[in-house]
Parts: structure tokens; C-alpha cells; sequence
């Protein structure tokens, strides 16, 4: 059963001559990926940005276990928040650089209503399942790789408990090394919860997810199993993605 559904949302804005979104339905399940993709204007941010409550579908809905999530309250977003989390493009820019990453942890820890010696412990937890020992818990930001802090911003996204990780561009700042260290990272996650997956490369988004879909300008251009996509693409913007993605 679908934990996450997407059901033909649109969103437009004024300036565009067409929608940043176009009647778009998918939907993921516990322990699966589902790989968003396509080039700049095609819509994933957009789309992100309404699995997040930061944009209000023009038209359909976005479900949490079957809940429109869509049009809940200000005051009701942080109960969704609870359970769908986002990880963001750029690591750096998502921390405060004037405090340690424990503290920042933590903090997003206590704001979910955890005792500031919970939030403490865990955010240690968390800092090992994603592969960082406590004592980076002390390091700031500045001093660690790129890749690390994206495993740090990854455990702040886990203090809650999210049953939905949300990827946007995750691993696009990221060397070649470290994008394959998160991918790997994410793939062990998604035993226990469900991820969504937005990239530009598809070569990339196929390594990790299980179901795909390729927007085109606000409208899904093909959808279906990875599998079955990597091997048959039917769109042409479906090959033409490949036939970049795969040229040396």
C-alpha cells in the first residue's frame, strides 16, 4: 500500500505559458524509491515543493496513508512534517555555520517537542546510522566534506521519525565518490521508510529507485518501472534523457 500518493496535481503560475505542473499522479510504498526526472523547467522542484506543503496544488491532491495533506492548517503542518522530511541540494547552505552539527541536530530534534537531553542522544544516534561517528557531533559545518554534511543533514531529517524522505537534488553538489557513498546510504534507509528521489540525472535516480517517473515540461513524459524504462524507453524525451545519461 502506497504510503505517499500524488494525485493529479497541477500548479500554475502567471508567468508560464504552460503549468509548472501538469495533472501529475505517483505514488511510493515503504521500502521503495520513487525516481523523479528531467531537465531545468520540468517540473520536479515544483512538485517537491507540493509533496511539502510549500505549494498549493492548483488542482488534485498530495496523501499521506490515504489523508489529503493538501489542505491542512499552518498549524497542522508540523504533524505532517513529523512524517514526510526533506533533504536538501546544497548541505552547507542548510546549516547554521555559527553552531556544531549536534547543536543543529538537536535543535530540529526539540522543535518536534524532544527534551533537550533526548534530542542530545539522539542526534548522536542518528549521526551514527548515517555513518558518522559522535565526534563529528562537535564539528561545524565548515569543517567537514561535503558528503559528510550531507549525511548530517540526512540525520536531522531523521530526528522525527519520517516514514517519507523527500531528495531534491541531494547529491548535485557532490563529487562522484560522495554521491555514491549517500546513494548508498539512502538505499539502506529505504528498508524502513520510503524515499523520493528528484534528480536531473537519470543515470544517477536509476541506481536507487524502483519506480520512475520523467516530466517534460510539467507533464509526465513516461512513467513505470526503472527496469522497464531503462530498457524500452517509449517518449522520445524518455531516449533522449538515456541517450545523455549514458554518453561518455
Amino acid at each position: 500500500m502506497s504510503v505517499l500518493e500524488v494525485r493529479s496535481v497541477t500548479k500554475r503560475f502567471p508567468h508560464m505559458a504552460h503549468p509548472a505542473v501538469d495533472s501529475v499522479s505517483c505514488s511510493v510504498a515503504t521500502g521503495q524509491c520513487l525516481g523523479i526526472v528531467g531537465g531545468s523547467g520540468s517540473g520536479k522542484s515544483t512538485l517537491a515543493r507540493m509533496i511539502l506543503l510549500l505549494e498549493k496544488p492548483d488542482e488534485g491532491g498530495v496523501f499521506f496513508d490515504g489523508s489529503c495533506i493538501s489542505t491542512v492548517s499552518p498549524r497542522q503542518r508540523k504533524d505532517v512534517y513529523r512524517h514526510i522530511q526533506m533533504v536538501f541540494q546544497n548541505p552547507m547552505e542548510s546549516f547554521d555555520l555559527r553552531y556544531s552539527l549536534g547543536a543543529s541536530i538537536a535543535e530540529f530534534g526539540r522543535s518536534f517537542g524532544l527534551s533537550g537531553t533526548e534530542a542530545k542522544r539522539l542526534a548522536c544516534e542518528k549521526l551514527e546510522e548515517v555513518g558518522l561517528d559522535a565526534s563529528f557531533a562537535k564539528r561545524r559545518p565548515s569543517e567537514v566534506s561535503g558528503g559528510q554534511c550531507q549525511r548530517a543533514a540526512i540525520a536531522r531529517a531523521l530526528m522525527p521519525g519520517p516514514s517519507v524522505l523527500v531528495c531534491d537534488e541531494a547529491t548535485s553538489s557532490l563529487d562522484v565518490v560522495a554521491q555514491a557513498h549517500i546513494v548508498s546510504l539512502l538505499q539502506k534507509l529505504k528498508q524502513d521508510m520510503a524515499l523520493v528521489f528528484i534528480s536531473h540525472d537519470l543515470a544517477l535516480v536509476s541506481q536507487i529507485s524502483d519506480q520512475l517517473v520523467v516530466l517534460n515540461q510539467g507533464s509526465v513524459a513516461e512513467q513505470g518501472e526503472t527496469a522497464c524504462i531503462l530498457e524500452h524507453p517509449e517518449s522520445d524525451y524518455a531516449k533522449l534523457l538515456l541517450s545523455s545519461a549514458y554518453t561518455v
